[in-house]
């Protein structure tokens, strides 16, 4: 190919190679020969430079690929490339020392004779002026040093001081390759490569020098030990920053060469070292200087300790912080306490010290932090003394080390809450004893700042009365801070300190001393201009200070309370608070000083905003001139512009120092104390305001764009600056020269940020011409001019005028826009003109989408064409390439799945584009690559291929860059929610492939959890969790053991086996050497850190659920068994169940509380999900009955003292959990964890405030909640009727009384906020007003069991016992709450007498409706549906008892009312099971009101006969039969009742039998659906008792029509013949309508027959009959007598009996016969005459059609049965006819006996039906018998010769065994019965 581009080459050098590897190796020579002939040509025009690098590139591949195979010719190819290196320009240089790389690393040790060479010719070009030629130096030395003994032990020095060199002026990529390169060969120094040291006879380097060496050059730098002392001198000596850094960075990769547990051996050493780093008076010229020290060292402790070592060695580390922190603390004690200055060096010393101090303190600040609870056994161990130690540093003299020690303490609070409390009450007390030393004050008061700052991340919170603690210490420092001028500034910064900490704790706290607040703030400034102009007459500058110093924290505090609690600001508020500010800034305007400017209220805006530009535009001091803000008003896209992207890099906090135009890295806690206690902004590790200068100018701009908006317009075009003009004409003219001035601005910042302002004014202004006139300008620029400057402004000011503008508005200026651009991409001249111009294409194309469509083809093919062509040293023009490349994805989108020409040629150019950014040396655009098959995976997933990618992925997740880690987890993110199966399939072949022991075991989960422990980057982290909860739901069921392993492996690192294995004996020196190399990197040898092993354990609880939905013998021991047994591969997780109880134990009883409170979950759900398995092997026994033992152990920890309130409340729930499911049903054994919650309760009565308090009181309401529903829940368990009523039984009269009391606060808790004055002002039985917000969660969770409970006791017994004298006084101020809350207006304030039982009672019941009625009226969607149901269940229980429905009946609006919300609470909720707790409940209630009306009748009754005609009107309806709805308890019944039914059977309703869409096909109800109509339609029967006859009249119709369309959709036949609960219930509700006593009177009973003759007449088959029986039975002739409806009925009966279906015959005859039976003769005799002929025939009929089933054997006997009830029924003399016809059919029955003993059984019973009939009649009728017997003599023979068989054969059997008893009842009863 002639002249391949970068990418080509690479592909053509790696296919070549490939070629002769795998084919013959015979030509190879002639081709290394053609390739050496290339690249000696002389020819060094432009043209054949590709030819060269390309021939390079392959002789690269070459080696690399066949290494020895190619050894004999290799000096000749060495020479030859390191010849050309001499004379060849900056691509070339970089090309052929890659190449060497490879050569070097195919060979190994047997280029042995060229290694010096290769040393001596790159180790000039390792300052080269080309940036890549660096990089690839470095790389080239990297693996030079592998095997080149030299350079790490005679050279070393060379070496070293020729990497500080390179650092110098160097970028972020050349500083990582160095740093590895000088890291790598340090390390290798101090512990050689086994291999390479048995060759040689080799002098180690000790420790002590390697760290020197690399100490010089982070305090020297790149000078050396070369130049004279003059020299030295000269250069001024400051270190350059860039080397600096390189070094910091090399430092860690020294460290993580040699492995963790070298670190953890050496660490001592090491750490001293570093922080001797810091105390160098080289390092820490200037404050700046030692800021950016501190840093680097924080980062070097940061990134080896915190991800090399695991828990165990990090608290070792700790503890070796500690002493190092001591051991300066004594010194600086010694040189503080020398009152006589013997020690003279000894104020430097202390200076010094105080930047050791910082980096110790912020390290062990976050170790703690990190470590969390698993840190306790540091504070624990008092040999240790890490308290005693930090806060000793409280009295530093510096204040940066006393704030670093503050934090310190605020770490280790925030990971061991229960230390929080009583750090506080140490400092205050110290602050107490300490007043008069100034360092005291201002220690002890940053540390109670921090500590209270850190209360928002403990979710238990502080008591409530520190709060006024520290107010008052506050108040205290502010008033003595004038009594003594030694420590009036400590006192007043102290004071105001603490005032801005307490704002954190939030409006709760500060509500109650915000009057306080306002008065302070008012007294610190003058009160008017008068004061202010007499205060400056006087005072000397300390006063001034002083005061200042007050005024500044003033306004801090001011600040804070703004940020903390804007609910509290007021109008009111604010007003009071504008005048102390109004006066700041007439201060102001006359004492430039620090200040803290960071308020702004809409007051005084003009002088302000003078005040403001004066500052940014330094008129008044030209010392502040950076700002840290312009980086971050720009936008985060153009990162790659401005090279912001290293804030997303690991080494983030150190290369921030490099940055031009920001002091970003130069934060310190120093600058602003206050920043000590407010909230750290995501992603930073520990707080670091940046220097006054910087934050005053950052605090002024960006307080003028906000203030800026607000001024008028005569001030702002004075002002414009770049944001948010509105304004008119010449507001915008100056504004537009600023801004066009900026584009051309040689500094790229400024350039960036115009480009941003002109989008965004773009933006505001909106008007077409404005943005024409704009884009008309850059066009005309960008034509003309040929400077980069105004190039690159113009380019992206295009960009950003379409990401503002948007698509549409920006529309007609695309074309232009687009080859402008398109154009400019193409100056291969200038790789910045092209980086602007492709980011701003790239912007372009994101904001027109599918306006761009157009344009996708040429702008793909010119991407393609650079990527092809531009060097891949030009690594920012590649990552804008690759941001296109995502844009154009995105833009073609779904349709890339079309299969047109034209899209697959699109398709096919991104494919080809990402492979070719996949294969460049850099990450940021490996990264780009990947964010674009993502995309492309997205919109085409078939055209992506996984087995290429995925194993790609894989091998990013280690990659050193974190922004390529986040992109690879990213995108394998997206690629397991579809995939997950292949994702890990293809992950594995690729260990598998590698020969990856380790991995091939665990897959991609394994590494995944392997990166928990490693990554700190939060996105990183989430995307995580994410990928493996997408791969946990896709494989976890059909991989079960594996994935349990993987979380068994994680969790079991908790339980501390690894002790042994980690240390080993200690190793002798040979194997050290072995183990400490390389290898070792590729093992993570961190055991799981807790975060991860907390995510473990909610992994386990997803799998648990998982296996739920999957398949139900994942909780069947015994279909498990089986299943396995069937087939081995099948995994159940029953067969488990031993290691989810061990796993949940080992979480349970962790030092860490997030992972026990995971722990105690997953207990809990194993509970639930197998507490009813049975154990096969032992019938009666369950299978978790084995594992009591462990449950008990794993939760009685968490009852003991010291645990946290959150842990103990989630082990109450696991306990009731546990002791409901009624595994374990010895009592004895139950014992252990009920004596956990008896010893609870004995906790709860203790009352408020008892215990000594570490946390918010809502805590200790919380736990006191959680023991109270605990009990609940037992108890509603122990009513079910089992043992478990002996164990509460003895609590149950303490518990009923904290249940009450606990409603009774939750009833208070739930009122309206208006009512909020009603509420107690010292709380509830459970809570404090302080904590009312916080508490009222914990009510919430935990009032519905209580509520139930209650409700059962009162049911059982609670309603007959009277209040305890105490309850009565805690009633007592709530008593007219509850009322309130029911809206039953009691006389409020009642005098508390003792209430009698009737009116406690009451009490009670309003309380219990109250509670519940608020619930049902409006439960939020995300309540839990037990609470619905307990809330149901409780009412339903409370309705039990006469007391409560006396009560609910005598006031009826209750009932109504009730029924009302019940009806709501439908509407919204649908699970079966609320709606037949509702059908129940309205039961209970219309029950009560029968009951009710029942007995007021009975008592009329009695009373006297003349008062019948009232008992006529009782009853809803009275006389007229109205109803009113809201009144009537009938009516909110039936409406209630009508919505279920029409749920359920939706073509009930007329609505929708009428319309269109209705098909009339009978769905089969479900069964619960069946039980929810059938318990409405017996509710729809009891209603017309409730009514006066009238009323009846009113509603029966509905109730009629109702129940009849119900029998007739559901009397449809069943499969096994069952009548379904519907039908029985319609037929039953029949009977009760028919049967009713009130239609005996005169008015009604005409209505009443017509109504129920109507109703006869829509009924059908079976029920149908049924029904008519019914009715014959029920109602009275003159109904029934109707001729048109008995022939009806008659004409039914006659189909029935002529049905096919047996059953139905069955039925029928059964019906019949209790027609006939019917006392009323004149009723059933035309039935009998029109039927009885008819059964005769089928009787008859059955001779020559033999029944061939049980069903038809029935039916034949039913109708024998009639016939006989006929006979006995008939007359005497009517016998003989009847008998003659019974007779003869019956012996027909009767078989011979040849026949008997083949015949089917069904025939064998109807013999003996028959024969027993026969035997039974003869005697009954003697007479008539014989008769009819002479009249046949063939009938005679048969029976008799049947009689004389059937003796035979029972006297065979009687022979054989004792004689049964006789049956004379026929074989077969019936199931069910309506009679």
């Amino acid at each position: 190919i002639s002249s391949p581009g970068p990418p080509t080459r690479k592909l053509l050098a790696k296919n070549l190679a490939a070629l002769y590897s795998i084919g013959d190796t015979f030509t190879v020579f002639q081709t290394l020969d053609k390739c050496n002939d290339i690249i000696k040509n002389k020819d060094d025009t432009a043209a054949y430079l590709p030819t060269k690098l390309a021939a390079v590139a392959c002789v690269g591949a070459f080696y690399e690929k066949m290494g020895r195979m190619l050894g004999s010719s290799f000096p000749e190819t060495v020479n030859n490339l390191l010849k050309s290196l001499k004379s060849a320009e900056s691509q070339g240089r970089s090309e052929i020392l890659m190449s060497l790389q490879k050569v070097l690393n195919g060979l190994g040790g047997a280029a042995a004779s060229c290694h010096r060479d290769i040393y001596k010719n790159a180790r000039s070009l390792l300052t080269d002026r080309s940036m890549a030629v660096r990089c690839a130096v470095a790389k080239c030395l990297l693996e030079l040093q592998n095997e080149a003994v030299f350079m790490w032990t005679a050279e070393l020095e060379n070496v070293a001081t020729l990497c500080f060199k390179a650092l110098e002026n160097s970028n972020y990529g050349v500083r990582v390759a160095v740093s590895k390169l000088l890291g790598t060969v340090m390390a290798t120094a101090l512990i050689p490569k086994q291999a390479t040291v048995m060759r040689q006879n080799v002098k180690r380097a000790t420790l002590e020098e390697v760290l020197e060496l690399m100490a010089t050059g982070f305090l020297r730098g790149g000078s050396g030990f070369l130049k004279s002392g003059g020299e030295m001198l000269k250069v001024g000596g400051s270190v350059n920053r860039e080397v600096r850094v390189g070094v910091t960075q090399a430092y860690v990769v020294f460290v993580t060469t040699l492995g963790g547990q070298w670190l953890e051996r050496n660490f001592a050493t090491f750490l001293s070292h570093v922080l001797d780093l810091v105390s160098h008076p080289r390092a820490t010229q200037t404050h700046v200087e030692a800021v950016y020290s501190r840093r680097c060292v924080s980062f070097i402790l940061r990134a080896t300790v915190g991800s090399l070592l695991g828990e165990k060695a990090q608290i070792a580390a700790a503890k070796d912080i500690c002493q190092a922190i001591g051991k300066q603390m004594k010194a600086v004690e010694a040189v503080v306490n020398d009152t006589n200055g013997e020690n003279k060096s000894g104020a430097a010393d202390v200076a010094a010290s105080q930047h050791v101090m910082v980096c110790a303190l912020q390290e062990l600040g976050s170790l703690v932090q990190s470590l969390n609870a698993t840190a306790s056994p540091l504070i624990q161990e008092p040999s240790i003394g890490l308290l005693e130690t930090v806060t000793s540093v409280l009295l530093h003299p510096s204040m940066a080390a006393r704030l670093a020690a503050a934090w310190c303490l605020r770490c280790v609070a925030v990971a061991l809450p229960f230390q929080l409390t009583p750090f506080l009450d140490r400092c205050a007390e110290r602050l107490n004893n300490l007043k008069t030393s100034p360092e005291a004050v201002s220690g002890y008061s940053f540390a109670m700042a921090a500590l209270l700052g850190g209360v928002h991340q403990c979710p238990l919170g502080i008591p409530h009365a520190k709060g006024k603690m520290v107010v008052s210490i506050a108040e205290d420092l502010l008033r003595t801070a004038a009594q003594n001028s030694r420590l009036s500034l400590q006192r007043t910064q102290a004071g105001w300190l603490l005032l801005g900490a307490l704002m954190t704790l939030g409006p709760s706290v500060v509500r109650y001393h915000l009057p306080k607040m306002l008065l302070l703030w008012r007294n610190v400034f003058p009160r008017s201009l008068k004061e202010l102009e007499a205060e400056k007459a006087r005072g000397d500058s300390f006063t001034w200070q002083v005061t200042l110093e007050g005024r500044a924290g003033a306004l801090c505090a001011m600040r804070s309370f703004v940020a903390h609690c804007p609910e509290l600001l007021t109008e009111d508020v604010i007003r009071k608070l504008m005048t102390p500010i109004e006066c700041a800034m007439t201060m102001m305007s006359q004492i430039i000083t620090r200040f803290n400017v960071q308020f702004c209220f809409l007051g005084s805006f003009n002088a302000l905003l003078r005040e403001l530009v004066a500052e940014f535009t330094l008129t008044d001091n030209s010392a502040n001139t950076t700002t840290s803000l312009l980086r971050s008003l720009c936008h985060y896209d153009d990162s790659v512009l401005l090279g912001s992207w290293l804030q997303e890099t690991d080494h983030k906090s150190i290369e921030d120092q490099l940055q031009p135009n920001s002091a970003s890295g130069s934060g310190a806690l120093e600058h602003d104390p206050s920043s000590i206690y407010l909230r750290i902004p995501a992603g930073e590790a520990v707080p670091g305001p940046l220097p006054l200068g910087v934050s005053v100018i950052d605090a002024s701009v960006a307080l003028f764009g906000v203030v800026f908006p607000h001024v008028s317009y005569k001030h702002r075009s004075g002002l414009a600056e770049n944001k948010s003009t509105l304004g008119p004409e010449e507001v915008r003219k100056s504004a537009l020269t600023l801004v066009m001035g900026a584009l051309d601005n040689p500094n790229p910042i400024l350039r960036c940020a115009a480009g941003e302002a002109l989008g965004r004014m773009a933006q505001v202004v909106g008007e077409a011409t404005f943005i024409a006139r704009m884009a008309q300008f850059s066009f005309d620029k960008l034509k003309s001019a040929r400077d980069v400057v105004s190039r690159t402004g113009h380019s992206l000011a295009l960009g950003c005028l379409h990401r503002y503008v948007g698509g549409i508005g920006s529309g007609q200026h695309l074309k232009t826009s687009v080859s402008i651009l398109l154009a400019l991409a193409q100056d291969g001249t200038s790789p910045e003109v092209q980086t602007w111009s492709l980011h701003s294409l790239a912007l372009i194309v994101d904001s027109s989408g599918p306006m761009y469509r157009g344009y996708v083809e040429p702008t793909l093919s010119l991407v393609l064409t650079l990527l092809l062509t531009v060097p891949p040293s030009h690594t920012e023009v590649h990552q804008c390439l690759g941001r296109c490349l995502g844009a154009i994805i995105t833009t073609v989108g779904p349709e890339l799945q079309g299969n047109g020409a034209t899209i697959s040629t699109i398709r096919s150019s991104c494919l080809v584009g990402c492979a070719i950014t996949q294969d460049h040396s850099d990450s940021l655009v490996q990264a780009a690559a990947i964010s674009c098959l993502q995309q492309l995976h997205m919109f085409a997933p078939r055209h992506v291929n996984l087995s290429s990618l995925v194993p790609s992925l894989c091998v990013h997740l280690c990659s050193s860059h974190l922004l390529l880690r986040r992109a690879a987890v990213a995108c394998l993110r997206q690629l397991a929610q579809r995939e997950a199966a292949e994702v890990c399939e293809y992950a594995m072949s690729l260990a598998k492939n590698a020969g990856d022991k380790e991995n091939s075991e665990t897959g991609l989960e394994g590494v995944l959890f392997g990166m928990l422990d490693r990554e700190t980057d939060r996105k990183l982290c989430s995307d995580i969790h994410d990928t493996l909860g997408h791969m946990l739901s896709s494989l976890a069921v059909e991989k079960l053991s594996h994935w349990l392993m993987l979380c068994k492996d994680v969790l079991a690192a908790s339980s501390g086996k690894d002790e042994e294995s980690e240390k080993k004996d200690e190793m002798d020196d040979d194997t050290m050497f072995t183990t400490l190399g390389e290898e070792d990197k590729s093992k993570p040898s961190v055991a799981p850190r807790w975060a991860t092993r907390v995510f473990a354990a909610d992994c386990l609880c997803r799998i648990i659920m998982l296996c739920e939905n999957a398949n139900k013998a994942h909780f069947d021991l015994a279909m498990a068994r089986s299943a396995k047994l069937r087939n081995p591969k099948n995994d159940l997780l029953v067969l488990h169940l031993s290691d989810l109880i061990r796993m949940a134990f080992m979480a349970a009883t962790d030092h860490s509380n997030q992972l026990r409170m995971a722990g105690l979950q997953a207990l809990e759900d194993i509970i639930k999900k197998f507490a009813s398995v049975p154990e096969p092997e032992f019938p009666g026994h369950v299978i978790l009955e084995q594992y009591q033992a462990n449950v008990g152990a794993a939760l009685r920890p968490a009852f003991s003292q010291d645990t946290p309130s959150d842990i103990t409340a989630k082990a109450c729930q696991v306990c009731s959990t546990w002791i409901g499911s009624e595994v374990v049903s010895d009592l004895n054994d139950l014992r252990r964890v009920h004596n956990l919650l008896v010893s609870s309760l004995d906790k709860v009565q203790a009352g408020k405030g008892s215990s000594s308090q570490l946390y918010r009181e809502s805590a200790t309401t919380m736990e006191k909640l959680a023991v109270l529903k605990a009990w609940a829940e037992v108890n509603i368990q122990s009513l079910k009727g089992n043992s478990l009523i002996t164990l509460v039984q003895p609590e149950l009269p303490i518990l009923s009384r904290l249940w009450l009391a606990a409603l009774k606060d939750y009833a208070l808790l739930t009122l309206p906020a208006e009512f909020a004055s009603q509420l107690p002002p010292d709380g509830g039985a459970f809570y404090t007003p302080e904590t009312i917000d916080t508490a009222r969660l914990h009510y919430r969770n935990s009032w519905a069991p209580i509520l139930h409970a209650v409700a059962l006791w009162l049911n059982s017994a609670g309603f007959n016992a009277s209040e305890s004298p105490e309850e009565a006084a805690a009633a007592m101020p709530n008593s007219q709450k509850r009322a309130s809350s029911i809206m039953l207006n009691q006389a409020p304030g009642t005098p508390p007498t003792t209430k009698s039982l009737p009116e406690i009672n009451k009490d009670r019941m309003h309380l219990i409706l109250g509670v519940s009625i608020q619930f049902l009226c409006s439960p939020r969607p995300e309540e839990p549906v037990e609470h619905v149901t307990s809330c149901l269940q409780a009412l339903h229980t409370l309705l039990d008892s006469p007391c409560a429905r006396i009560h609910i009946a005598e006031d009826q609006l209750l009932g109504v009312e009730l029924l009302s919300v019940l009806h709501r609470l439908l509407l919204t909720w649908d699970p079966p099971s609320v709606q037949l707790l509702v059908t129940g409940v309205v039961q209970q209630i219309v029950r009560a009101a029968q009951d009710y009306l029942q007995e007021k009748r009975n008592t009329l009754n009695e009373d006297d006969i003349k008062e019948k005609e009232m008992c006529l009107v009782l009853g809803e309806g009275g006389e007229t039969g109205g109803l009113v709805p809201g009144k009537s308890l009938v009516f909110a019944a039936m409406e209630l009742l009508m919505f279920i039914l029409v749920r359920h059977m939706p073509h009930l309703s007329p609505k929708m039998s009428d319309s269109p869409s209705h098909v009339s096909a009978k769905p089969q109800l479900s069964e619960e659906s069946a039980r929810l109509v059938a318990a409405t339609v017996t509710i729809l029967s009891d209603l017309p008792s409730l009514c006066s006859p009238a009323g009846c009249m009113t509603i029966l119709p509905t109730i009629l029509f109702l129940i009849t369309r119900v029998l007739k959709e559901t009397a449809v036949k069943s499969v096994d013949n069952q009548v379904s609960p519907p039908v029985s219930a319609a037929l039953q509700a029949i009977k009760t309508i028919v049967t009713l006593p009130i239609t005996k009177t005169e008015e009604t009973h005409k209505q009443w027959t017509s109504l129920i003759r109507s109703t006869l007449s829509i009924l059908d088959e079976v029920s149908m009959l049924t029904a008519i029986a019914l009715f014959l039975w029920s109602a009275s002739t003159e109904i029934i007598g109707v001729q048109s409806l008995q022939n009806g009925c008659i004409n039914r009966f006659k189909n029935a009996l002529n049905s096919c279906d047996p059953w139905v015959q069955a039925k029928c005859y059964q019906l019949l016969l209790s027609v006939f039976q019917h006392t009323n003769r004149a009723l059933s005799t035309p039935y009998i005459h029109s039927l009885a002929p008819i059964m005769v025939e089928k009787l008859k009929a059955v001779e020559s059609n033999h029944p061939n089933s049980n069903t038809e054997l029935l039916a034949v006997q039913e109708g024998i049965k009639v016939l006989e009830t006929l006979v006995a029924l008939g007359e005497e003399q009517n016998r003989v006819q009847l008998l003659a016809l019974l007779v003869p059919t019956l012996i027909s029955y009767l078989l011979n006996e040849n026949a008997f003993a083949s015949a089917p059984t069904v025939l064998k019973d109807l013999h003996e039906f028959a024969l027993q009939n026969l035997m039974r009649i003869g005697p009954l009728y003697p007479h008539a018998f014989k008769t009819v017997m002479g009249a046949a003599p063939e009938l005679k023979i048969r029976l008799e010769t049947a009689v004389r068989a059937s003796q035979a054969s029972k006297a065979k059997a009687a022979a054989r065994q004792p004689p049964p008893t006789i049956h004379s009842v026929p074989t077969i009863k019936l199931k069910t019965s309506f009679f």
